[in-house]
């Protein structure tokens, strides 16, 4: 490492600590922790006035917070879910929509490599379309959860992404409305990924996600393909799986050739591959008595757009109807636990050294994975799908 004279390197900490202001993190006064976004907001380069009439209409909502801790449409299982979700009106709908902007569909195809049933589902799981885009004033949200002490380093660069917004024309502090968590538009992205991922599909100058679909779609492709979407390669496909197989081979995480998931028994639902010679993992969303489907590469890419196990499998599997697959076999799964029941065996779980994180009553992967841990111990058939027997053996 170069050494500097002490005199240089003792008056570039003074100017170091005298440029950069003492911020809370989080927490605290609201219009003080505000005001600590406005001295870092001015650090960063913005202009006074900027932040002055960017920061001036902001209020803390605290109904943000109740929808940050209310996600309870999580807790439902896969084909629950997929049949709430997924309706014939929302498919017919999607289909003429294919129709009504084939072109801007074609090009996300041609310049980003992204299918047109992708971007059809999350346009219509995120918004329906664009017909619900959320009512939560952007900014207030976004200020409200870096305020909040549960994820501020998530949100806090967002208030400043937001704010570039604003400076570009893109976003108004006092009209500019999304999703309680910060997204904005049709295929909601955060003022971050906006920034990073958005076009101007439709050449009027500005990227609006709320009001021009073109945008919208060609941001939302864009921003999949920064995610590592691979083109040209399939995302999902049902499989008929045998009665007896060695379980705990499945999973997301756990890849194998499709050879070697022939070899055991796995094959298509319907017709045959839809790739050769590229990795998938079988995944069993209520285990090995229910639906299943291979996962191909390019289906960890809808990880990046929401975590949710529940949602990223729903939105594949439409994605994949809306570009023609059959509706999926639900098979005859077990029955499942209920919310109260989940947190139990998460606390059981717990005790027992798994790290399934918070006691939510949500099966996310931790508790995927320490289930199906268990399952092995217990001689269990190890499909990661919690049910009332594997709770009365733990």
């Amino acid at each position: 490492m170069l050494s500097l004279p002490l005199s240089l390197t003792t008056t570039a900490l003074v100017l170091a600590l005298s440029s950069t202001p003492v911020l809370a993190q989080c927490g605290g006064s609201f219009s003080a922790f505000v005001d600590g976004l406005k001295a870092e907001a001015t650090s960063r380069g913005h202009s006074s006035s900027s932040v002055t009439q960017f920061f001036a209409p902001v209020q803390q909502d605290p109904k943000v917070i109740e929808a940050d801790r209310r996600q309870g449409v999580f807790t439902l299982d896969f084909t629950t879910f997929a049949r709430r979700l997924i309706s014939q009106s929302r498919l017919d709908t999607g289909l003429a929509k294919s129709r009504e902007w084939n072109s801007v569909f074609d090009r996300a195809a041609a310049e980003y490599g992204v299918p047109r049933g992708v971007l059809l589902a999350f346009w219509a799981f995120e918004t329906d379309y664009g017909a619900f885009q959320g009512d939560f004033n952007t900014v207030n949200a976004l200020v409200t959860l870096a305020h909040d002490c549960r994820r501020p380093d998530s949100f806090r660069p967002q208030v400043f992404h937001a704010l570039t917004l604003y400076e570009n024309g893109d976003l108004d502090p006092a009209t500019t409305t999304g999703a309680w968590a910060g997204e904005i538009g049709m295929v909601q992205m955060l003022p971050g990924d906006i920034l990073e991922n958005g076009v101007d599909g439709d050449g009027d100058g500005h990227v609006r996600l709320k009001t021009s679909a073109p945008d919208a779609l060609l941001s939302g492709a864009k921003m999949l393909r920064h995610f590592g979407w691979r083109a040209g390669e399939p995302w999902l496909q049902e499989v008929a799986v045998p009665a007896n197989m060695n379980w705990s081979q499945s999973g997301t995480g756990k890849a194998r050739s499709l050879t070697e998931w022939a070899a055991m028994g796995v094959a298509p639902q319907s017709g045959s591959w839809l790739a050769e010679g590229l990795p998938v993992s079988l995944i069993l969303p209520q285990g090995h008595k229910g639906p299943a489907f291979v996962a191909y590469p390019n289906f960890n890419v809808f990880f990046e757009w929401n975590q949710s196990f529940t949602y990223v499998l729903t939105a594949a599997y439409f994605a994949a109807r809306l570009s023609g697959a059959p509706v999926f076999d639900p098979g005859n799964p077990e029955k499942g636990l209920d919310q109260a029941e989940m947190r139990q065996l998460q606390e059981r779980l717990a005790a027992r050294g798994y790290d399934v994180g918070a006691a939510d009553g949500i099966l996310g992967a931790g508790t995927r994975a320490a289930v199906q841990a268990e399952q092995v111990r217990l001689g269990l058939p190890a499909d990661a799908w919690p049910t009332a027997a594997l709770l009365s053996r733990i």
